[in-house]
């Protein structure tokens, strides 16, 4: 019996081939892009899940009245271990800042990010250098870089044993001790291509230096909200110690601290950002819809072909059959479908995997076991096989023999609802994608035009390994470098504005106390950049002052502080007293997801970050030149990078604020052609079965005077009342979830009504147009022809 009904099967779907490939092809297209959908959520929620106490790693971080950040001082992770015994161990991390040049004789290495940590937190991390993790004797570090960096140094080297490399320029005498390789983990909250382990880190610091990130390690079992708690008491008891002015003793009362477990921090922060989740959750969403309107297109299609198969079932029911068996055979039938499509779906997958990594720049591969892919799909093609067959199965064979027989079969009116509700569901889902992917192009426009405070253009970040504190030590490199032809202006700075979180602390005003962020700049930082001064002047070389206690706000500090005509006002923070001398606008350092921050910026600070970061601008015209003469004069102009010149355009590095964006682009634009080339096959073998079925009708009435223009109207009136529904039905579930999208941005578009009145132009027209080719044979069709059997 099974042969046979693998034979009937097989000569079915061979027989209605045309709406087979529609089936398959659209259900292998939606099949490919939820491989690739589930291959990418798989990739984004492993971040360190093989780590031995994945569940019990915890990141200790700060909040304050206004913000909260990640970053702690070293005394407390101290504090924390010898305080509370549920913590098993206490782990310091932090980044270097800087791109280091590591050589051996004509082989250069750039270890752009080596982190700094203790052997607690290597350990919790399970970093696995080569020869095994081993604990640094006290004031000593153990350096190890990546494969590719050993590989680039010691291209011969066959053994474990350390290697000397230079550090920077060759003449600058610095050197370091390679202990060996180690492996890094793409699918890790610590990322580098090179780190230094320490026995402890910078323990003798106290707790201004807020720039470490503190990880715990506790007890199966732990309370963490008691723990937190505890954390919290114990840091401000620190805190207070010494301290005697009220103000401040009320800001540290102010002040938590909160846990971060391990699982959250690459996708859902508590604090930092979440883009990487709101881009999965999009993609996930969108991948799972592509699934549903090719099982949709599956399940209206299999019911159309109901009525071709009437009298094979009634045929089939009086020689015995049984419904169940019936039932079995068409979902055979629809399970060999799905079977290829699967297959299908995964050629497609693994021809487009290169261009889907290159977008999200990750490198996944469907041909790997611990990937889960392969038992997911298999429940998917079950699943697919049951939702869009079982229906259409039970349909086909509760069929009346007698009444199909006797030609009597006409489809139920649960079934003519079902169908045209779910074409209906098709068009709304694809017009949702299309006013989503029109919406994200808007506001992407809006992103890349407006005003963003400063000028990137034409100015270049040199790489560095000086620390340029004082105005007098930048000042040497800065007469040399404007000597050079092109170069407009100099500065250095301790972040570049491109993302960077920079230090924050606590200044007050006129008994206004508050927490702003701070940033250390140079002569010439604002006039580089182009950044407007709204009031008062910007810092000069005329001004003695302005070395040592003069400060320049934004606008959102004055803001903040609600201050009126602020110029020659006092503002103290870090124990320094500082003379405000002049106001700049406001300019989008952190892209337009973030409002600008109010910040305080100085030449001098006490609590600030050194100064690392010089940016140059440069004269268009004289760009590469200009940029051939400082590689060929850097080693005497900064003898620490010597011959290793490196440099990258700030409008480059401004421009990945707007990445995840982008590939939310991408994700929408193919996702909306995916549905509604899905869409659209569906329509199309759906208007095949209509027309057909209406052929006698058309037949008559052209002989009744009919003409081909009434014809055309009466078959698409029906398809065209569906896609109005689609499209008042996806209106306002889009308006939703753009306004939903929108508040995550904090400078954006309003919400515009062009793709409203878009997706339905577009989709009225795509129905129009395919159901019209597809009636134009009936239309021109003989009425005799359709006749002549009556």
């Amino acid at each position: 019996m099974f042969k046979l009904n693998l034979k009937i099967a097989l000569r079915n779907l061979w027989k209605n081939k045309g709406i087979t490939a529609i089936n398959v092809g659209g259900l292998a297209i939606a099949l490919a892009a939820f491989i690739l959908v589930m291959l990418y959520a798989t990739y984004e929620t492993s971040f360190d899940k093989k780590l031995p106490n994945y569940k019990n790693i915890y990141l200790v971080g700060r909040i304050y009245p206004d913000f909260k950040t990640n970053y702690t001082a070293p005394p407390l992770a101290k504090a924390i271990k010898q305080n509370f015994g549920e913590v098993e161990k206490v782990g310091v991390t932090k980044a270097a800042g800087f791109e280091f040049a590591l050589s051996k004789d004509a082989q250069v290495f750039f270890m752009k990010n080596c982190l700094i940590l203790d052997y607690n937190a290597a350990q919790m991390f399970d970093l696995k250098p080569s020869g095994g993790l081993t604990e640094p004797h006290a004031d000593n570090r153990l350096m190890y870089v990546n494969n590719e960096g050993m590989k680039i140094l010691f291209p011969h080297k066959k053994d474990n044993k350390p290697e000397i490399v230079a550090v920077g320029g060759k003449s600058s005498g610095q050197t370091a001790t390679i202990s060996g390789t180690i492996l890094t983990n793409p699918q890790s909250n610590l990322t580098f291509d090179g780190v230094a382990i320490a026995k402890e880190l910078d323990t003798y610091l106290d707790y201004g230096y807020n720039n470490y990130n503190t990880y715990i390690q506790v007890k199966p079992g732990t309370d963490i909200e008691n723990l937190t708690s505890k954390i919290t008491s114990l840091y401000r008891k620190e805190l207070l110690k010494g301290e005697t002015d009220q103000s401040t003793i009320n800001e540290i009362k102010a002040i938590n601290v909160f846990l971060d477990p391990l699982k959250n921090l690459h996708l859902k922060p508590k604090a930092g950002n979440d883009a990487n989740y709101k881009v999965l959750i999009a993609i996930s969403v969108l991948g799972f819809l592509i699934l549903v309107i090719a099982g949709i297109n599956f399940t209206n299609l299999s019911i159309a072909q109901a009525t071709k198969r009437a009298k094979e079932v009634g045929v089939k029911k009086v020689m015995g059959a049984f419904r169940l068996q019936l039932t079995t055979q068409f979902l055979l039938e629809i399970f060999m479908q799905c079977f290829v499509a699967t297959l299908l779906g995964l050629i497609l997958a693994e021809l487009v995997l290169p261009k889907f990594n290159s977008l999200f720049m990750v490198d996944l591969t469907i041909w790997r076991f611990e990937n889960n892919l392969f038992w997911q799909l298999i429940l998917v093609l079950i699943f697919i096989t049951i939702v869009a067959g079982l229906y259409p199965s039970l349909v086909l064979s509760k069929f009346n023999p007698a009444a199909v027989l006797k030609g009597n079969f006409s489809t139920t009116k649960k079934s003519y609802w079902l169908r045209n509700g779910l074409l209906v569901m098709q068009f709304t889902i694809a017009v949702i994608f299309i006013i989503g992917l029109l919406t994200i192009n808007s506001q992407l426009k809006y992103m890349r035009t407006q005003d963003i405070g400063f000028n990137t253009n034409q100015v270049v970040n040199i790489k560095n390994l000086t620390y340029f504190n004082t105005a007098k030590d930048f000042e040497p490199l800065r007469e040399k470098v404007l000597k050079i032809e092109g170069v407009k202006s100099a500065t250095v700075a301790s972040e570049i504005p491109v993302g960077a979180e920079n230090g924050s602390n606590s200044y007050s005003i006129e008994g206004q106390e508050a927490n702003i962020e701070f940033l250390d700049v140079d002569f010439d930082y604002f006039e580089t950049l182009n950044i407007k001064v709204k009031e008062g002047r910007s810092f000069s070389k005329t001004f003695n002052a302005d070395t040592v206690n003069s400060a320049i706000l934004n606008e959102s500090a004055i803001a903040k502080y609600n201050l009126k005509n602020p110029i020659g006002k006092i503002i103290r923070g870090c124990n320094t007293d500082y003379k405000i001398v002049g106001v700049i606008k406001d300019f989008k350092t952190q892209g337009f997801q973030e409002a600008v921050k109010p910040t305080i910026y100085a030449m001098k600070n006490p609590c600030g970050n050194s100064k690392t970061q010089i940016l140059l601008k440069i004269d268009e015209q004289y760009m590469t030149s200009a940029l051939a003469a400082l590689k060929s004069q850097w080693p005497t102009i900064n003898k620490r990078d010597g011959e290793n010149f490196r440099y990258e355009f700030l409008d480059e590095l401004y421009g990945k604020l707007f990445k995840k964006q982008e590939q939310l682009q991408s994700v929408f634009f193919v996702a909306a052609l995916i549905t509604i080339f899905i869409a659209i096959l569906g329509l199309y073998a759906f208007a095949k079965y209509i027309t057909n079925g209406r052929i006698k009708e058309i037949a008559v009435r052209k002989i009744l005077g009919a003409n081909d223009i009434q014809i055309f109207k009466l078959i698409n009136t029906s398809f065209f009342v569906m896609v109005i529904i689609a499209n008042l039905i996806a209106w306002p579930l889009a308006y939703i979830l753009i306004k939903k999208w929108l508040a995550t941005f904090a400078y954006r578009i309003d919400i515009p009504m062009l793709p409203f009145a878009l997706s339905a132009f577009i989709t009225i027209c795509l129905t129009v147009i395919t159901v019209s080719i597809q009636a134009k044979k009936a239309v021109k069709s003989n009425p005799v022809d359709a006749l002549k059997y009556e």
